[in-house]
Order: C-alpha cells, then structure tokens, then sequence
C-alpha cells in the first residue's frame, strides 16, 4: 500500500521521484551532497551574497560558522532572526537555503543570521545545541553593533532544525542570558520515539515520503550518542520529553497532515497551550516532510503564511 494518492496533485510527480535514503545500504555522505545540491537548486541559492563570520564557540569547541543576510540599509534599529537549516541534525548547511533567507531579510526587513552547526554522528549531543545557543548569545551580545533590538530576536528552525530551535529556547529560558522574542518551527524534529517501537503513535497514512520511520530513527541514533533518559539534559536532546513548557516564546507552527512529524508537533502544540504559552499551529492537507520547498499552489501558500506570521510576530 503507498499513501501517494493522499499527496498534493500538483507535487505529487515530484513527491515520487524524490530521492530516498536507506541509511542501512545508502552512504551518509552522498545523502549529505544530495540534499545540499538539491535544495539549493530549489531555494536559487547559488547566486545569493551573504556575510560570513566566525564567532566564538562553546567552551572547548571550535569557532562557530554563522551566515548574516543583510536586510535593506535603515538607520531604525532592526529584529533579527537566527535561523537553524534542517537535515535531520545529521546533514545541511546554512548555504543551502541562501536564496530563502535573502528573500525573508528583504521582505521583512530582519537580519537573517543562519548557523553552520556540527552535524551528527561526528558532533553528537550536545555538540550542535551547544553551536547554535552560542550564536545567540552572540547575537544578543553583539545587537547594538548589529543595528538589531535585543528585545526583538526570534529563533526559527525547519525539521532537524526546528529541534534545535526548540532546544535552544528551552536552554535560553532556563539560563537566562539571552532573552528570545518569539519561535517559528517549522515541521520541527521533536520526539526521538517517532517511528520506532515505543513511539506514542504511529499513523501508517504519515512519514512514506522524504523523511521515514528507518531515517528517523537512524538520524536519533545518531545526535543521541551514549546519552541515557535519565541524563538530566535528556529532554533539551528531544524537547517532547521537557516536562515544563511555561516561560516559552510567542510561538507558530506548521506541519503537513502527511508527514511523520505530524503527530509529535500537534502534541507538542497542545502542551504549549497547556502551558499558557501563545501557540498557533497549521497543518496543511495533502502535505508531506519539506512541502513548502517545493514550486506548486501549496508551497506557495504555506511560504506565504510563514510570511505572514513572520511579520506579526516582530
């Protein structure tokens, strides 16, 4: 049984011809090129400028690669966001989606800061959390050098990415050195129990297409390393397992009916509200992991409703 007629009919050719990644015959690194040459091509990405700086790492770690799109000149003091590129923690770079976060800089006037990460299972937990909470301390630390209101940092994140954003609020809330606005997660990678024997549901209608049970569950092991549940940093790992969600950011969400993660976020959206924090959350029909980067009516809709929520919550 395939799930392909419940896929969006315009991306569904698209959907079907997608690249799959059997992490138990296929080679990481291959996957790793795969994905970055493929969304950069969607993204148009190749001809974006954009400044490169190194900024200081975690305690013994090396410096952290960050990506500034600069939004157009103003002398009004700007809102920033620090962006964190999916791939499962496990692939991507900030390159990759160059040609988005220039439009998102132009279109809301905002400082796009996008962090170059290290990646799992060379960097395992928390080697990447670790990266990108140090590039928003720096934001913090270093706004009024870069015209940017302390009081208006948002961080956003797409599938592994979303994770990370969604541990690094956690982290920011709980030591309290640098304050965030608002979060966007986009289909955020938020359960490591998803697709695998314990998780807490397992609709067979999601996760058939881009992103599976088998790279799910692969890519956890991955980022996880030799971390145990009781490990008392377990849950900025896989924020689903955070028992105390109060104090968060203004939040948005999206995730796709289709998608593997569609569950796990919708989960994690109702404990948000159960936490008083102000969440929305859309879940698109016929959609499935990484819709929004593809060219059709519902790309096109989704790309526009982040927009939006972008805007309001600056």
């Amino acid at each position: 049984m395939t799930t392909l007629a419940l896929v969006d009919a315009e991306q569904r050719d698209m959907i079907a011809s997608f690249p799959s990644f059997d992490p138990e015959q296929d080679d990481l690194m291959e996957f790793r090129r795969g994905l970055v040459e493929g969304t950069t091509t969607l993204l148009n990405s190749g001809s974006v400028k954009y400044e490169e700086r190194l900024i200081l790492g975690p305690v013994s770690a090396p410096d952290v690669r960050v990506l500034l799109f600069q939004p157009p000149k103003t002398k009004r003091t700007r809102s920033a966001i620090l962006y964190i590129h999916g791939g499962g923690m496990i692939a991507g770079t900030p390159d990759m989606q160059a040609g988005m976060f220039n439009r998102l800089a132009l279109k809301t006037n905002t400082l796009i800061v996008s962090v170059d990460y290290r990646l799992a299972p060379e960097t395992p937990f928390p080697g990447g959390l670790e990266d990108v909470y140090a590039a928003l301390v720096w934001l913090h630390e270093c706004a009024k050098e870069l015209g940017v209101d302390p009081d208006r940092i948002m961080i956003m994140g797409d599938s592994g990415g979303g994770c990370l954003a969604a541990a690094t609020a956690l982290l920011a809330r709980d030591r309290g050195k640098a304050k965030l606005h608002a979060q966007v997660l986009i289909y955020p990678m938020l359960d490591l129990r998803t697709g695998g024997p314990d998780a807490l549901s397992d609709d067979p209608t999601t996760g058939e297409f881009v992103w599976t049970r088998a790279q799910n569950q692969h890519a956890w092991s991955a980022v996880r390393g030799g971390l145990t549940v009781d490990d008392p940093r377990f849950a900025y790992l896989s924020p689903a397992f955070m028992h105390d969600l109060s104090g968060l950011p203004e939040t948005f969400m999206i995730t796709g009916a289709l998608d593997l993660f569609r569950d796990e976020d919708i989960t994690f959206a109702q404990r948000l509200w159960k936490a008083a924090v102000p969440t929305e959350l859309v879940v698109y029909a016929n959609a499935v992991h990484a819709f929004d980067l593809l060219p059709s009516a519902l790309g096109e809709r989704v790309r526009h409703d982040v927009l939006e929520a972008v805007r309001r919550l600056l």
